[in-house]
């Protein structure tokens, strides 16, 4: 099928080559097994809106108005998709991620001190504790190739599970850990039958056949919910006690045993995925841009000498949270999401019927030449100043009512990261060794972030 070819003029850091021509349905499917971004079409990084069919009707909204629309003012209207619900309901059931209307949000409400910003810089500790490790590990490794997203997620799970369950009594870290990643191997490709539109009760053969990392990752956490509950634990409370604590300050209800584990398990997947990819994806593009990295660890040598950052420097490191900020534009984990639309609406002047699938392509929306000056190049000064940019024409954490609860945990962690490497190691490209931007559920690199790391 076409693809374009690779951009002429200066280097570019790699990208989702998108469709320049129809693909038919089967060609959507195969694309989409393989790199969901694939079926994007190039034209919708130059116009607001794409419509189009595809077993069902379809529109890929990338107008920062329309999009205002359906994340906030008509929210109730645009629910997540069945296909998301598909995907994921297996693993997280009916947790903030999944829930519509009244059931999200009572646990919104419940769940949401867990994540104030007083709370969060108290977990600061096990991030800046992370990072020594990550980078005591990159040391060890000498001056050989280190696989960085490897690294990253080792650390970002440290962390994750080190909030979620302190001391780590009853919490099997690499049972959950393997689990996640059966499940997304296994499970999270999007299946024949989502394309055709058919009813989630009609058995997906993936997922089925997935079902016992499924009942381990379920067991593994309801186990540690419960031994949290007959044995709390003393000092700064985690996020799992956060969550025991918490209850609707409407209603007084609280999370019961399966909703603390739907929700944990939600938090442990995308609270570590997520921050793990941003930081994979921004050393790769220090690497790209030395010149930008150089004056990233400038700044950080100079706050922190030669400890590892805590919470309280991510304030200083400002160029840090830049190179941050431009790796979730140009490689925003939860690169693609999309709604079904329960009432007729118009979008961009567009019609919309019940029915539809609205996508919010966010890969193609921050890299809109409508929005974005020179949106494919890596400058993180375009975040200089965050009151230039249109508020919805940048969504790496959603917005709205549902914006990502854990954004600023994922910020914090991702500077307090990055700042202690750069401000030790030279990171270099690995001839032969780029990364190739593919999503499945998240917008992954695959075959690793390959760098040379040495001291600075």
């Amino acid at each position: 099928m076409p693809r374009d070819l690779e951009p002429s003029g200066p280097a570019l850091p790699v990208h989702v080559p998108l469709v320049t021509q129809p693909m038919g349905f089967f060609g959507s499917f195969r694309a989409a097994r393989r790199n969901i971004l694939s079926i994007i079409p190039r034209i919708a990084t130059t116009q607001p809106i794409v419509s189009g069919r595809s077993g069902v009707r379809w529109h890929m909204v990338m107008d920062p108005g329309a999009l205002r629309h359906i994340l906030l003012e008509k929210l109730d209207n645009y629910p997540k998709s069945t296909v998301t619900k598909n995907l994921l309901k297996p693993a997280i059931g009916e947790s903030l991620f999944i829930a519509e209307g009244a059931h999200w949000r009572w646990q919104r409400r419940a769940a949401a001190p867990a994540f104030s910003h007083r709370n969060v810089a108290n977990l600061g500790p096990f991030m800046t504790r992370a990072a020594e490790a990550a980078a005591d590990r990159i040391a060890a490794a000498g001056p050989r190739a280190v696989n960085l997203h490897d690294e990253m997620v080792r650390a970002t799970f440290d962390v994750i599970s080190d909030v979620t369950f302190t001391g780590g009594g009853g919490f099997d870290r690499d049972g959950v850990h393997r689990a996640i990643d059966a499940y997304i191997d296994e499970a999270a490709r999007i299946s024949l039958f989502d394309m055709l539109g058919l009813p989630d009760w009609v058995p997906r053969p993936g997922r089925v056949f997935s079902g016992q990392a499924l009942k381990q990752m379920k067991s593994v956490a309801d186990e540690a919910v419960q031994a949290r509950r007959d044995r709390p634990h003393d000092g700064v409370p985690d996020l799992l006690d956060l969550l025991l604590a918490g209850e609707d300050s409407e209603t007084r209800r609280k999370m019961n045993t399966a909703e603390l584990r739907d929700n944990l398990l939600t938090f442990i997947v995308a609270g570590h995925e997520t921050t793990a990819l941003a930081l994979s994806w921004a050393l790769y593009l220090c690497a790209f841009a030395p010149e930008e990295q150089d004056k990233a660890a400038e700044e950080a040598r100079a706050v922190l000498g030669d400890r590892a950052a805590t919470a309280a420097d991510v304030a200083a490191l400002p160029l840090t949270r830049r190179i941050v900020d431009e790796a979730l534009r140009l490689y925003p984990p939860a690169a693609l999401v999309s709604r079904t639309a329960l009432k007729a609406d118009t979008l961009c002047g567009r019609e919309v019927r019940p029915g539809d699938t609205v996508m919010i392509p966010i890969y193609a929306l921050h890299r809109n030449h409508l929005l974005w000056e020179d949106p494919d190049s890596f400058r993180p000064d375009r975040f200089a100043d965050p009151k230039a940019i249109d508020r919805y024409a940048y969504l790496p954490f959603g917005d709205g009512p549902r914006i990502c609860i854990g954004a600023s945990f994922a910020i914090q962690e991702a500077v307090i990261i990055l700042a202690t490497l750069l401000a030790r190691f030279r990171f270099r490209t690995v001839p032969g060794r780029t990364p190739d931007p593919v999503m499945i559920i998240t917008l992954r690199p695959e075959g690793g972030v390959w760098l040379e790391a040495g001291a600075r």
